[in-house]
């Protein structure tokens, strides 16, 4: 064991025996996501490294405070990404860590058609509330022993434990993509993208906005080819179809820019709930996510925002954060949430009122 994780255990053993609340941090790209920041700064950085590297296995094992995009790079050396695309948010000075990338749970534009970072995290070591040093999951995705408690940290902001390691699982990048644009109002582009969905196409990521539909194919090069022709649409040139993906995955798109007392709000709801005309709106992951701008002032409660459909509502970025960030969980999901808190984090030292305010 190295100098740098001894002393995070020993500065975990300290707070846990005298009650002092801990905020987990990496390069603090994710500051703003989640209700509050509280507690001294427990950093992750000094947790750098890339343990082990296999290309042929498609794993990566790799320590927490490491920069994702130094990840992303040795990966591109050889080939391989992250399918899931997670977002940076580096601005300011801030930087992405693998170990925040896992905690946010926050995936890019392929998210519904790869899957998220949870899905794709094979195991992790974490350090717990008692100072203890666990292990979970493996190298391999055929791993049936015990709970799957590694994806369990995917999104859980860091309040159940300290992420030390993860091993992740890697794939090859795509032979060819090509993004197409149709003009389509928000019902015809909502009907389409369904339509789409039933069919054996290589749709990999898609974006609704003030009347376009972009959609990025990604496969085979006959089955892009093939899919191009039948769908139709206009081709988009292969260097603005990057930017916009990644204008997409970072939020550094027009849409995204927020005027002064105006909110982002993030809406997870069924691909085939129709338009919820709730104010300016940008449609991801083939309807299934929803970007909404609202005015402060008139900002609704998060169960009005859904009273039109089933889903989840998140306050992604605002200034005022009084009324909740996150839905509030049903009563038997947040009694087991508060339970696996407790063994976890039994001195409830680790991130407090980065979920929810009493938690």
């Amino acid at each position: 064991m190295d100098t740098a994780l001894q002393n995070m255990i020993e500065r975990v053993r300290q707070a846990s025996e005298a009650g002092t609340p801990l905020r987990i941090r990496g390069g603090g790209s994710k500051d703003f996501y989640g209700q509050s920041l509280q507690g001294e700064i427990l950093d992750t950085r000094p947790l750098q490294g890339i343990v082990s590297y296999e290309p042929s296995e498609l794993v990566i094992t790799v320590r927490a405070g490491t920069p994702l995009a130094e990840v992303e790079e040795v990966l591109a050396e050889r080939g391989q990404y992250l399918p899931f695309e997670p977002p940076h948010f580096a601005t300011g000075g801030a930087m992405a860590t693998v170990g925040g990338m896992v905690a946010s749970g926050l995936n890019g534009p392929a998210r519904a058609s790869v899957g998220a970072v949870r899905d794709y995290v094979l195991g992790l070591e974490l350090l717990n509330g008692k100072a203890e040093l666990l292990t979970f999951g493996g190298q391999v995705m055929k791993n049936v022993a015990g709970y799957d408690v590694s994806r369990l940290m995917a999104g859980a902001m860091g309040t159940l434990g300290l992420i030390t390691e993860v091993s992740l699982k890697v794939l090859p990048r795509a032979v060819a993509e090509s993004t197409l644009v149709f003009e389509l109002d928000e019902t015809r582009a909502l009907a389409q993208l369904n339509q789409w969905g039933a069919l054996p196409l290589p749709v990999n990521a898609s974006c609704w906005h003030e009347g376009a539909l972009m959609v990025r194919l990604r496969g085979a090069q006959a089955a892009v080819a093939a899919a191009q022709k039948s769908m139709g649409g206009t081709v988009m040139d292969a260097g603005q179809a990057t930017l916009l993906w990644n204008a997409l995955r970072e939020q550094t798109a027009p849409f995204f820019q927020l005027a002064q007392g105006e909110s982002l709000m993030r809406l997870s709801v069924p691909d085939t709930a129709p338009p919820l005309n709730l104010g300016p709106t940008l449609i991801e992951w083939g309807g299934a996510q929803r970007w909404l701008k609202l005015p402060l002032p008139r900002r609704p409660d998060m169960s009005e925002v859904l009273d039109s459909t089933t889903g989840h509502a998140t306050l992604f970025r605002a200034e005022d954060k009084s009324a909740g960030v996150f839905t509030p969980l049903a009563a038997p999901l947040d009694r087991i949430t508060r339970e696996l808190k407790k063994q976890f984090d039994p001195a409830g030292i680790f991130n407090r009122g980065r979920l929810y305010p009493d938690f």
